[in-house]
């Protein structure tokens, strides 16, 4: 089975259409290492480029739609449909040559997502869900995992930046919850992704502060339509308001969130 309504096949063409720069841009990557400027400014246009050809493709097939993206900012147009776009998540990753990225597009529909995609094209995985209709990893239904003991989980989160006013309480919850896993904690780069690995019962937990409603949109809707859980840190609805998200499978949910609060 897989998803083919009208929103969700405009979202994958647009994405399809979008990693084709995306991909050949990404070739380029290994030369621009070497050049006394770097590959700052080249990616910096890459995250545009992707954004430009998203907006013209969703535009063009939804001119009424609102727009929320991560370069531009909020097109406003049509108060009831938004769509919320994350060009390149994980664009550390992609300026390093290592291929673990990916396009992030949800569909806000009256302030909730109900239409996500999440496609890493250097894989060729594209993660889709819709509401009432279930989460797809390239056409095969997706679940969150069964594992139910936090201790043998393996758990993402993206870690501390430096100098950010949380740092010291970030450090503390990523030791609260290093301490009581076996397997060590996992940063891998691309929260949309680590969303989607939650999904596709990859992982089975992750946390972040300081997340923008772009980094994690998409990722939302994949998640619960995979049977998972999705709150803020005191185990409430506030995750995009506050900024910080907690994401697992139903099982070690709660005791994530008594370590966290």
């Amino acid at each position: 089975m897989k998803l083919n309504s009208a929103n969700i096949n405009v979202m994958m063409k647009a994405c399809r259409n979008a990693a084709k720069h995306l991909i050949r841009d990404f070739g380029e990557i290994e030369k621009l290492q070497v050049s006394v400027k770097g590959p700052g400014d080249f990616v910096t246009a890459s995250d545009k480029k992707v954004e430009k050809i998203l907006i013209d493709e969703l535009s063009k097939a939804r001119p009424n739609y609102s727009i929320l993206s991560e370069e531009i900012g909020e097109i406003k147009n049509d108060e009831e449909f938004k769509w919320v776009i994350d060009p390149i998540d994980g664009t550390a990753n992609f300026l390093h040559g290592i291929p673990h990225f990916c396009i992030s597009v949800g569909l806000e529909k009256n302030n909730e997502i109900v239409d996500g995609i999440i496609f890493d094209p250097i894989k060729d995985e594209i993660f889709t869900a819709e509401k009432g209709n279930g989460s797809y990893l390239n056409n095969q239904r997706l679940r969150v995992s069964g594992r139910s003991d936090l201790k043998d989980s393996m758990i993402f989160t993206g870690g501390v930046r430096h100098g950010s006013k949380d740092e010291d309480l970030i450090q503390k919850e990523y030791k609260k919850i290093a301490s009581e896993v076996d397997i060590p904690v996992r940063k891998m780069g691309s929260a949309a992704l680590d969303m989607a690995y939650v999904a596709a019962g990859r992982c089975d937990g992750f946390w972040q502060r300081n997340l923008n409603y772009w980094d994690i949109a998409a990722g939302i809707i994949l998640i619960k339509e995979a049977g998972g859980f999705v709150t803020d840190f005191k185990g409430e609805a506030n995750y995009i308001k506050n900024k910080n998200i907690l994401a697992s499978n139903s099982k070690i949910g709660l005791e994530m969130i008594e370590l966290l609060k």
